[in-house]
């Protein structure tokens, strides 16, 4: 009996101790033990009124500056998606759901457009009105809608050492480029769906005066994509027997590549801005831009041709003449966006001063405190142990 009380005695100690050992006890410090110093604000109506005074006081202005900087963004849109369908061989007035304008000056004559056709070729001219001079800069955007460039398949559409101007073989292209990767055992250059879907009515580079030729605004497309884009994109090291167009791009390359149409896309900014995939369904992107010279008052002259379907989509396509500003182009949301904030500040500091003057009430009151009286005859007597 002995000898076996023993062996237990020392079993339990080396338990004991190997408990011990593996003890998961967090160390005694303030910052394991939950002891830091800490500060809880009380909010209450007096300390939450200058906060929403003061919310109000930056917001009201930053809107109200918003609101008024756009506001002399000056810009004219026009619809043109059913230029091919309801315009004639004379000028005549564009309907009014297709237009939209902002002017500091009354326009006298409404948008006008024309339909002009050659063989299977159309193009657009439409003619409209800038009724007071415009100072730089200008800018000539297009305008798609229901136009999704944020699809994941379609955003990763294509190869970026191709674009970097690296000769890859087809098998080699990564496999986001398929379907549109090759063609006859030819690479196609470039690859993926965003260059296939690329945007290509021509958008005139000129806005004619109709009252004088000498007056026309010479617009450019150079350093119409972003600098990173202009450094990006590089000059093709692909013969052009070893590749083969997309196949939205056989009305602009019907017999493929030659040595002397090989696009060089370092240069092709229309086509670097058309890879930046936007965001949104409806998005702009800008075509020309004059920043040098004065748009004078008169009626002008611009060409559109015709060659992006937009009906397979459901979509619509703009042509967009505007000015900026330090915060963008006509865009009155964000100004809205502050003057609401500040409105829902304003409006809860009078709810707060409303209920301090009709009920106020002193903080630490014990009389809004109510504890429940327990009865000791509730209370279970203790079990005795026997």
């Amino acid at each position: 009996m002995v000898r076996l009380f023993s062996r237990s005695r020392k079993h339990t100690d080396s338990d004991e101790g190997s408990a011990v050992r593996k003890s998961r006890k967090p160390p005694n410090s303030a910052f394991r033990q939950q002891r830091l110093k800490a500060w809880q604000p009380i909010l209450s109506p007096q300390s939450v009124l200058p906060l929403l005074i003061v919310i109000a006081a930056i917001f009201a202005p930053i809107g109200i500056g918003l609101i008024i900087t756009v506001n002399n963004v000056e810009n004219l849109s026009i619809d043109y998606s059913q230029c091919h369908k309801l315009a004639s061989n004379d000028y005549k007035e564009i309907p009014s759901k297709y237009v939209k304008y902002h002017f500091k000056n009354k326009v006298e004559e409404k948008p006008q457009w024309r339909l002009e056709s050659s063989g299977d070729d159309q193009t657009c001219l439409l003619r409209f009105e800038i009724p007071h001079d415009i100072k730089k800069s200008v800018y000539v955007y297009y305008k798609l809608t229901n136009f999704y460039q944020n699809h994941r398949k379609y955003v990763s559409s294509f190869d970026i050492d191709q674009l970097k101007g690296h000769a890859i073989d087809p098998d080699n292209l990564v496999s986001d480029c398929k379907p549109l990767r090759e063609e006859d055992g030819k690479a196609v250059y470039p690859c993926g769906l965003i260059a296939n879907s690329l945007f290509n009515d021509t958008i005139s580079l000129s806005l004619n005066n109709t009252a004088n030729k000498e007056e026309s605004y010479q617009l450019t497309n150079k350093k119409i994509a972003w600098s990173t884009d202009r450094k990006r994109y590089k000059k093709t090291k692909y013969k052009a027997s070893d590749i083969v167009p997309p196949p939205n791009w056989r009305k602009r390359f019907p017999d493929g590549y030659t040595e002397e149409n090989l696009p060089d896309i370092s240069k092709w900014e229309e086509l670097q801005v058309w890879m930046r995939t936007a965001g949104l369904p409806k998005f702009y992107k800008l075509a020309a831009k004059n920043e040098n010279g004065t748009l004078k008052k008169g009626i002008y002259e611009t060409s559109i041709g015709l060659n992006y379907p937009v009906q397979i989509f459901g979509g619509s396509k703009s042509y967009i003449l505007t000015t900026n500003s330090i915060v963008g182009g006509r865009n009155m949301s964000l100004g809205i966006v502050y003057l609401i904030v500040a409105a829902v500040a304003i409006m809860f500091a009078v709810i707060f001063v409303i209920k301090l003057v009709v009920t106020p009430r002193k903080m630490g009151d014990h009389s809004f405190l109510h504890f429940a009286e327990q009865d000791d005859e509730t209370v279970p007597p203790a079990s005795s142990s026997t």
